[in-house]
């Protein structure tokens, strides 16, 4: 025996004891039809097959229960074998997904019961309203709490996978904004700096043909800006193996500098640069813009003449910035960048609503942007992450989730109409209950008047509209005389409460003549007949 199925034995077990108890106290209490020793073992070994058979087939439990009480009670009310019923239903609802199963027990239950009625020929509708009432209130209402609590814990549990799957999204999402931060940051980082090293190894041209230079220093500003041509390639390297693909990196330009001042920084620094107009608003698109072309300007064609030209018209701004062919000087042969920063600007023009160009032009090269106007907005941060959404795993979760919402609704539904109708049916069957067993009162002192011998005709007047179509026979003194026309009645109109029954017994003769009458005690008062029967006489 597993560890785990001990504590599913126990429980089954004392489920067991439980359902059984009522079983031995009903009887011991008086308080329902006496049965035989035979009756209550079979109805025990019921309880033990159903408990046995609910964890893996609760539709079958559930028949195996009912069976006592319908072989009982044609209307399933009995206080013996009625918690069982209840308990069973509530298991099968708890642990059957499936609703047709279900279904068919309660039809099953349903049939066998209405056709035992019919078979007996008493009273079928009254008996037919209790079996329906019996039915509605001690099983499908209890099937429907049970299918309910299922499914309000199914749906609590796919409440919390979904909350734990977008906590996981959530997370991978500050993880990913966190990485794209560090590789814009790192991408800034190389755009200043290889700006910066580009204008340091112009300065090293400018150095190396200086008239007058000796060779050695002149080969030591060569080799300096060769070495600071190496570092910006090794520092796009690294830099490359941060940056996403979709990656539009901002230039960290230096505080309130302008497109003009950049210029003239570079112009300063030895880059034959030179500018004609200026943009009506520097904005860091533009900004960017001009600070690339000059870097690859000063990298692949070094000693080559700059133009910046800004033309402003109808609400756009074109750059165009263009350099001639690099003049001849003795430099060690550098590596082609990989313009990767040209298509990060192609990508962040063109988010703008702009169109970017650049390539060969004549003898050198040309790199023309048209911007939008300055009151266009801006692209979102290329750090920024749109909202969350179901991911592909997670989707099955939610449907779940969504189907689960809507099955617990229709549960709640059909747990509404069933009461609605169970009301109906319920006050239907108390209603005719009442009328039946009213109607059917002969008085003690009604009875004390009638003599034996006494025809029919002159009985009646005495007598009340209709008799008990459910005599309890079993507790009759005296069997009924043979060949008899036997009539019940009861001794009191109260209702629910154990009450005394008279029988009427007439010949079939012509006149029918009362030939016998006999007083059916109440349950567990068979020694005060006697007694009874002689006050009645008086």
């Amino acid at each position: 025996m597993t560890p785990r199925s001990r504590p599913a034995l126990a429980a089954d077990l004392t489920l067991c004891a439980a359902l059984a108890l009522p079983i031995l106290v009903v009887e011991h209490l008086h308080l329902h039809e006496p049965s035989t020793v035979r009756q209550q073992l079979t109805g025990l070994a019921a309880l033990a097959a159903a408990t046995a058979l609910h964890r893996h087939r609760p539709a079958t439990a559930f028949i195996v229960a009912a069976a006592p009480g319908l072989a009982v009670a044609s209307s399933l009310f009995t206080l013996s074998y009625g918690p069982a019923l209840a308990a069973f239903a509530y298991l099968m609802g708890l642990r059957s997904r499936a609703v047709r199963p279900s279904l068919l027990a309660f039809a099953t239950l349903a049939t066998t019961g209405t056709v035992k009625i019919a078979l007996r020929q008493v009273d079928p509708a009254a008996e037919w309203l209790v079996l329906m009432g019996t039915l509605l209130f001690g099983a499908v209402f209890p099937w429907l709490i049970g299918r309910y609590w299922r499914q309000s814990r199914e749906l609590t549990a796919a409440g919390w996978a979904r909350a734990a799957q977008l906590e996981r999204e959530h997370r991978i999402v500050a993880d990913r904004a966190r990485l794209r931060e560090r590789a814009r940051i790192a991408q800034d980082m190389h755009d200043s700096l290889g700006h910066e090293l580009s204008l340091i190894a112009v300065r090293a041209g400018a150095l190396q043909v200086a008239p007058g230079l000796a060779e050695t220093h002149r080969t030591a500003a060569a080799e300096l800006r060769a070495a600071a041509s190496d570092a910006t390639d090794r520092l796009h390297g690294i830099i490359g193996l941060l940056r996403e693909e979709d990656d539009e990196p901002p230039p960290l330009a230096p505080a309130g500098e302008s497109v003009a001042e950049l210029v003239e920084r570079a112009a300063g620094s030895g880059l034959p640069v030179r500018m004609v107009g200026e943009p009506a608003q520097d904005d860091r698109t533009a900004y960017r813009v001009v600070q690339e072309a000059l870097t690859n300007a000063a990298k692949h064609a070094p000693g080559a003449p700059v133009t910046v030209e800004a033309d402003h018209r109808d609400e756009t701004t074109t750059l165009t910035i263009t350099n001639g062919s690099p003049r001849k000087v003795p430099t060690p042969r550098l590596p082609p960048g990989s313009g990767t920063g040209l298509l990060g600007l192609n990508a962040r023009v063109s988010a703008l609503g702009g169109t970017f160009e650049a390539g060969p032009y004549k003898a050198g090269f040309r790199v023309r942007a048209h911007l939008p106007a300055p009151t266009s907005p801006p692209p979102p941060p290329p750090h920024a992450a749109p909202p969350p959404l179901p991911s592909p795993d997670d989707r099955p979760t939610a449907f779940a989730y969504a189907r689960r919402s809507t099955a617990r609704h229709r549960v709640g539904l059909a747990f509404a109409a069933a009461a609605v109708a169970g009301t109906v049916l319920i006050g239907g069957a108390f209603t005719w209950y009442a009328y039946t067993k009213t109607h059917a009162v002969l008085t003690p002192q009604a009875y004390a008047q009638l003599r034996t011998g006494t025809p029919l005709a002159d009985v009646a007047p005495r007598l009340p509209d209709r008799t008990i179509s459910d005599p309890p026979v079993e507790r009759a003194p005296t069997p009924p005389p043979a060949r008899a026309d036997c009539r019940y009645y009861r001794a009191s109109g109260e209702l629910f409460v154990p009450v005394e029954h008279f029988r009427l017994c007439f010949d079939d003769d012509a006149a029918h003549t009362l030939i016998d009458k006999a007083v059916i005690p109440r349950a567990g008062t068979a020694d005060q007949l006697q007694e009874e029967e002689r006050e009645w006489v008086r």
